[in-house]
């Protein structure tokens, strides 16, 4: 299993909308290392939500469900979505702020490339920003 962060401005598309959707295709990638991550992901792979631009804070988790396949919103046969499904939400958000003052999190993708929206992360840093969500 691999670990993710997914990254999505709420007022676009929030966790709560996703949740009440209870399923939706990761679509509007146009960044090709970002594309690559999407087609790297499996079925029953982890994602991180994180809030982007409002808020700045991880708020759940998702769960990848479909594989990569065509992006329904262009013909541009490079670009790819991976349908994700609401996992569990997380009890405490761990904010922005937290993850650049956390020792622990300093090599994240989120801290070091802030501007990719769809990026790796490894299991320890999954399973350390999980605590700092209890």
């Amino acid at each position: 299993m691999k670990y993710w962060l997914v990254k999505s401005e709420p007022f676009k598309y929030s966790w709560d909308q996703f949740v009440l959707d209870k399923k939706t295709f990761w679509d509007g990638v146009r960044n090709y290392q970002a594309r690559n991550n999407l087609r790297e992901m499996q079925k029953g792979d982890l994602v991180l939500w994180y809030h982007s631009n409002e808020g700045k804070e991880i708020v759940g988790i998702a769960k990848v469900v479909k594989e990569h396949y065509q992006d329904p919103t262009t013909e541009d046969k490079n670009w790819v979505v991976v349908d994700l499904a609401p996992f569990k939400k997380l009890k405490h958000p761990v904010t922005l702020e937290q993850i650049k003052a956390d020792e622990n999190l300093q090599n994240i993708g989120l801290v070091r490339q802030g501007r990719l929206s769809v990026m790796s992360i490894k299991q320890e840093e999954f399973d350390y920003i999980l605590l700092l969500a209890k």
